[in-house]
């Protein structure tokens, strides 16, 4: 008796699967669905993260301009910021892996606007609107322990199932 080979592709993928255990995108950095053209799913929309702290102000990057870093990619403006995060992406990474900083306080992971943006003692926070950037903007310093508080149990948790 043959196999169909979707059959046999079926088993095979199950298998796979199988063994590798839990997909590794429990939701703990905010990137874009599919992958960029880096082979990597995009970060923060696809703006610099080196010109919020060099330009004071959100830019978008080049697909000529991407690096992978951690499993996603990120795009720069300039060579000279993509050697920048090369040399340090801590110093530039947005907090609590680009989802929204009070979405985080609150202990939910919500999308973070490029947009609406903070930078607080040399940390990039980002907010999903304009009425919670409002509302974070109130108490950043309050929001920011919550948030730290809050993303240690949160991190490794998807989304949908906080």
């Amino acid at each position: 008796m043959k196999i169909s080979k979707l059959v046999m592709a079926t088993a095979v993928a199950a298998t796979l699967l199988g063994a590798l255990g839990p997909a590794q995108a429990a939701d703990e950095l905010n990137v874009v669905p599919g992958l960029s053209i880096a082979g990597a799913p995009l970060a923060l929309h696809g703006y610099d993260p080196v010109a919020y702290f060099t330009q004071g102000k959100p830019v978008r990057g080049s697909d000529a301009l991407a690096h992978v870093h951690e499993g996603a990619a990120y795009r720069f403006s300039s060579r000279e910021h993509l050697d920048r995060f090369k040399q340090d992406p801590a110093l530039f990474l947005p907090q609590y892996g680009g989802f929204c900083a009070y979405g985080v306080s609150i202990g939910k992971k919500f999308d973070g606007d490029p947009r609406l943006w903070k930078i607080e003692d040399g940390k990039l926070y980002l907010n999903l609107n304009e009425e919670i950037y409002a509302t974070f903007l109130q108490d950043v310093d309050g929001n920011i322990e919550k948030a730290d508080d809050n993303w240690g149990e949160i991190e490794h948790t998807a989304a949908r199932d906080l």
